[in-house]
């Protein structure tokens, strides 16, 4: 039972914290976006996740750092520090 509820709270966290993160590092919340999904169909086809439950964790975790990610990025732009864009 620890497995599962280890596996519901990294569901719930790392997905919106790496879109962050992608964004971060590659100036795009569209291509953090890919990136996130991309690693996430890689964990869900090595196995490790297993239930539609953190599916959906999963999903709502990506929208919600995609939320964020997209805030983001518009105060950046806003900002100027996306000039070339």
């Amino acid at each position: 039972m620890e497995s599962e509820i280890t596996k519901f709270f990294l569901s719930l966290l790392v997905p919106g914290l790496l879109v962050v993160l992608f964004t971060r590092v590659t100036f795009h919340h569209i291509v953090g976006l890919i990136l996130t999904v991309a690693l996430i169909a890689a964990a869900v086809y090595a196995g490790y996740t297993n239930t539609w439950f953190l599916y959906a964790v999963n999903a709502a975790s990506l929208t919600a750092g995609f939320w964020y990610a997209t805030n983001m990025y518009k105060r950046s732009k806003k900002a100027g520090i996306h000039e070339d864009e």
